[in-house]
């Protein structure tokens, strides 16, 4: 079955994280995703992470679905042959540092003059203009320039990052939508366009009431560990067993149900705890009272009690705790994928978001390096293997090292 962007074509320049994450998520559902990466040395994300016989194992993922050929930008060949690419693609992926491709001869402006159509989609750290548009960034500059650190740990210990790339990925989505909205515009008027799109920007706007809360009450939110400013309980808390659970109690029948489930109702007709308010300015001793019913606890038990009375609680889970949960396993939110280049089975999240008629999918794992030069730059451009051999470009479709 063709996935919902059966037919758009896109020309991914980039590499790390932002940018291609978001031509996965075009490539989960359909699109024809062209990855164009440095020859012999490929993206730097091929080395980001843990590997597994020197293969890159989070490439695997981000760059699922796609197709790899390798140019070299600098070169003249290689800016000629993006040109030639871009000149019936729907959209060009980038994320070089501001001005980067104009200097390669390859901006939106050359671009577009070939496919008047084309979207270009360019990632950078602090966008296209404004004083800081020529500085290097990526994700965990803008967490920390976002504002995210700084309300991110506990009150009295340091900002904190987050474990995972939370600025890039979800750049990534915004830039997966982003898209959308310019082919939407396109159909409509045939028109392309080039999207400005800053890392910084999307966790901006996602990090809540900050900025309307500092503009109309002068308050700075300030870092408070598992809880949050406008809704109590909201909290981590540790079982008997020494496993973890979460409770959010931000509507006042899911705080009832709360402490009904623990077996504390008396907490409910506490008049600190009255409504929502009053929870807020007594946080602490709600988590208190809160640590104290959970602790008598195991994890199992406090599980299964929550489930039968269908109680606002959840498990902190691990990855191992993830993969073994029985509702993920039946909804399907981890796949497995056959890889030639290791010679296994990867697992892997699926596709997110399901489509009654056109779904996304998998359908293999990110290539090995250069894994479509002979079909894109001989067959499809027509150049000769010689002149590829002679700009060091590789058409061996076996593996090749990394």
């Amino acid at each position: 079955m063709e996935g919902a962007l059966a037919g758009v074509k896109v020309l991914d320049l980039s590499n790390f994280l932002a940018a291609p994450m978001c031509g996965m998520f075009l490539s989960d559902y359909g699109a024809d995703v062209l990855k164009v990466e440095r020859p012999g040395k490929g993206d730097e994300v091929r080395y980001w992470g843990e590997n597994k016989n020197g293969v890159g194992l989070y490439y695997k993922v981000i760059n699922r679905n796609k197709k790899s050929v390798t140019l070299d930008l600098h070169t003249p060949l290689g800016a000629e042959a993006v040109k030639r690419l871009a000149a019936d693609a729907d959209i060009v992926l980038e994320n070089y540092r501001t001005g980067t491709l104009e200097k390669w001869g390859l901006g939106y402006d050359t671009l577009s003059a070939i496919n008047p159509g084309l979207i270009m989609i360019r990632i950078t750290g602090f966008g296209q203009t404004g004083p800081y548009s020529d500085r290097p960034g990526f994700g965990t500059l803008a967490e920390a320039y976002a504002g995210y650190a700084h309300i991110s740990g506990q009150p009295d210990g340091p900002p904190l990052l987050p474990g995972f790339g939370l600025a890039d990925s979800t750049t990534g989505l915004m830039g997966a939508f982003l898209a959308m909205v310019a082919l939407a515009e396109k159909r409509r008027s045939g028109r392309g366009q080039y999207i400005d799109l800053a890392i910084y920007e999307t966790l901006l706007t996602l990090l809540g009431p900050q900025v309307i809360n500092y503009d109309q009450l002068g308050i700075v939110q300030q870092r408070a560990g598992s809880r949050l400013p406008f809704t109590a309980p909201r909290n981590t808390y540790r079982t008997r067993d020494g496993k973890w659970v979460t409770v959010g109690g931000s509507a006042q029948s899911a705080f009832v149900n709360i402490c009904e489930t623990l077996g504390v109702p008396e907490l409910v007709r506490d008049p600190r705890f009255a409504d929502n308010r009053q929870r807020l300015r007594h946080v602490e001793a709600l988590d208190d009272a809160l640590q104290r019913a959970i602790e008598r606890f195991d994890l199992d038990d406090l599980l299964a009690r929550s489930a039968e009375r269908r109680c606002t609680m959840s498990p902190v889970n691990d990855v191992a705790q993830i993969l073994a949960d029985p509702h993920i396993q039946a909804r399907g939110n981890i796949r497995a994928v056959d890889d030639d280049e290791l010679g296994c089975t990867l697992r892997m999240q699926d596709v997110v978001g399901r489509l009654s008629a056109t779904p996304g999918a998998i359908r293999h794992p990110g290539p090995r390096l250069g894994q479509h030069n002979r079909e894109i730059l001989v067959d499809r451009l027509g150049y000769s293997e010689e002149t590829l051999a002679r700009a060091g470009i590789l058409l061996d479709d076996g593996p090749q090292p990394i």
